[in-house]
């Protein structure tokens, strides 16, 4: 069937439960994490705990996207990605659009930590995952970055969005100095990578009732791979004025997300 040549009624409701049933599965493939981490976490040392909590996440991220690509919600351009796997520790540095960035990056990179929010890593529903791959809080300050700057002293990558938000001020929020932190403190580079998307779904605002336009487009590129900085403020706003020229004609939403595009 021609979805295109359906009344708009009908195709509304098509891509409406195409969605829900994208956020259906998802929660049931946070469930099935779950049940497998706790025992995991509990038997395996701690050195290979890690190790198979990211290539789990890796696997069961993969799947998801392309179950969504399956259902026509989703369309994802991720190859770029691939000439990270098994390189050089590195701190990767994203734009943020969206809450499925850490999604797509982590599903090309099973050797990547990821800093997180401290209530996602104790919550009982995410959390097990996390705490199974080794997954760094976010708070307190110090801890966090001795912790990345530990991971990355292993040979990870470290997954770390410098907004330290999702975007709300396209194409990219004002940069933190923490990457900055992390990569001096540890002596590695950063790689910057550029998410470009074609809708405002999932970003900053996004109510999970709204029903995008599909499907949602994402392409990730890499871009220029910096060394270790001296100085991280200086470093931040090196950083932010690279990112706004990057993505100043690059594929992203054009309205303010308080609301649905019609």
């Amino acid at each position: 069937m021609n979805e295109h040549a359906l009344p708009q009624p009908q195709r509304a409701l098509h891509e409406t439960i195409r969605m829900h049933l994208g956020f259906l599965l998802l929660g049931l493939i946070c469930l099935a994490v779950t049940l497998l981490a706790l025992p995991l976490r509990a038997v395996l040392p701690r050195a290979l705990s890690k190790r198979t909590g990211r290539q789990l996440i890796a696997l069961v991220f993969r799947f998801y996207l392309r179950s969504l690509e399956f259902l026509g919600a989703c369309r994802f351009d991720l190859t770029e990605l691939d000439a990270l796997r098994g390189g050089p520790a590195l701190v990767i540095a994203p734009n943020h659009p969206s809450l499925l960035d850490a999604v797509m990056v982590l599903s090309r990179l099973p050797n990547a930590v990821c800093i997180l929010k401290a209530d996602l890593v104790n919550s009982v529903f995410f959390g097990a995952g996390a705490r199974l791959a080794g997954y760094i809080r976010n708070t307190p300050l110090r801890a966090m970055v001795q912790g990345a700057v530990d991971d990355l002293g292993q040979g990870s990558h470290l997954l770390l969005f410098p907004e330290g938000t999702r975007t709300t001020r396209f194409p990219v929020n004002a940069m933190q100095g923490t990457a900055g932190l992390i990569a001096k403190k540890a002596g590695v580079a950063v790689q910057t990578v550029f998410i470009e998307t074609d809708s405002g779904f999932l970003g900053k605002g996004w109510s999970v009732l709204w029903t995008p336009k599909l499907p949602v487009t994402y392409r990730i590129r890499l871009g220029k791979r910096f060394d270790p900085p001296q100085h991280t403020a200086d470093f931040a706003r090196q950083l932010e004025q690279y990112f706004q020229s990057e993505l100043a004609h690059a594929l992203l939403p054009d309205f303010s997300i308080e609301a649905p595009p019609a």
